[in-house]
């Protein structure tokens, strides 16, 4: 079974839940997918080992994620530009690259979005519900953003992007590592 795009958004979902993970249902509802959706992405996940199974408490595989993002996403999901819209800002117009990253001559990369406040560049999302996910949790936006500004960016982009990203893949795994071992 390939990978799908959405496949993504779960496994970066998983990574900002705190211990066990949640039922699919508040997995779906928090990404605004079915749980069959997550289920099979699950599925989909483990079957290329960027998921660990039930023995490991179905966590990401911190270090196989890593790599796929920074050397396989570009090309197995390469971003794909539109036309001039409103939208969120994603790839280095969002936090966290925004403040690293200026670009005064051109306009920002955005997920089409009908209530979005920014006028930019249509960047497709991952999957369709990216920007409604994003916007109701700034931890998936902010790493959505920087697999995008991976996905997309120039050199400069993605070298700031890829680092951030570890970091934040690290820091997270960190985190959940320390408080099942209390």
């Amino acid at each position: 079974m390939p990978l799908k795009p959405q496949d993504v958004m779960v496994v970066l979902k998983l990574c900002t839940y705190e211990g066990k993970r949640p039922p699919m249902s508040m997995i779906a509802a928090d990404l605004n997918m079915s749980p069959s959706e997550i289920h099979a992405a699950i599925k989909r996940l483990q079957q290329a080992r960027l998921l660990h199974g039930p023995e490991l408490q179905e966590k990401p595989n911190i270090s196989a994620l890593e790599e796929f993002l920074l050397h396989g996403a570009k090309y197995a999901f390469p971003a794909e530009h539109g036309q001039v819209t409103r939208g969120v800002p994603t790839s280095f117009a969002a936090p966290p690259l925004k403040d690293e990253i200026a670009s005064p001559d051109e306009l920002p990369p955005v997920w089409p979005w009908p209530e979005g406040e920014t006028r930019g560049v249509a960047l497709d999302p991952l999957y369709r519900t990216a920007p409604a996910a994003a916007l109701r949790d700034p931890v998936l936006y902010e790493l959505l953003a920087l697999v995008d500004a991976i996905r997309d960016g120039r050199a400069r982009e993605r070298k700031i992007a890829e680092k951030e990203l570890i970091r934040r893949l690290h820091t997270e795994n960190v985190k959940t590592q320390s408080r099942t071992a209390r």
